[in-house]
């Protein structure tokens, strides 16, 4: 039973990880101006946000 309420609690953290850094690039897309092709910015945000995700994972599976 505890088992299946940290799952569904994973689950949900999860979700609002992504949530999260969906709207955060959204904003940040709107604000900003297009980059030119040959800069690296792009790539940069996504992996500051995969990396988030990453570490806020790491964090939630040690504590629990």
């Amino acid at each position: 039973m505890e088992a299946a309420l940290r799952l569904r609690l994973f689950a949900v953290a999860m979700i609002a990880v992504v949530m999260a850094s969906s709207l955060v690039e959204k904003a940040a897309a709107a604000e900003a101006p297009a980059p030119s092709p040959t800069s690296g910015t792009a790539t940069s945000s996504i992996s500051a946000t995969t990396a988030a995700a990453a570490l806020f994972t790491l964090a939630f599976g040690y504590l629990f």
